[in-house]
């Protein structure tokens, strides 16, 4: 995730950014706790998703 110019991300970059595995980021996406989208057989990830993801994950761990 080191282009900033990039809004949609692979779901490699996802698993990188987060440090976690394939099948929890799969998880998380048929959970819809990131929202993303197919083309194909390809998840389009948008970084905004993401980072609310981030947040929202901050937001309750701190509580």
């Amino acid at each position: 995730m080191t282009d900033n110019n990039s809004e949609i991300l692979k779901f490699e970059e996802v698993m990188e950014y987060l440090n976690i595995g394939k099948s929890t980021l799969y998880r998380l996406l048929r959970n819809n706790e990131i929202t993303s989208f197919k083309i194909g057989k390809v998840w389009k990830i948008p970084r905004q998703s993401v980072e609310e993801y981030v947040k929202n994950s901050l937001s309750t761990s701190v509580r």
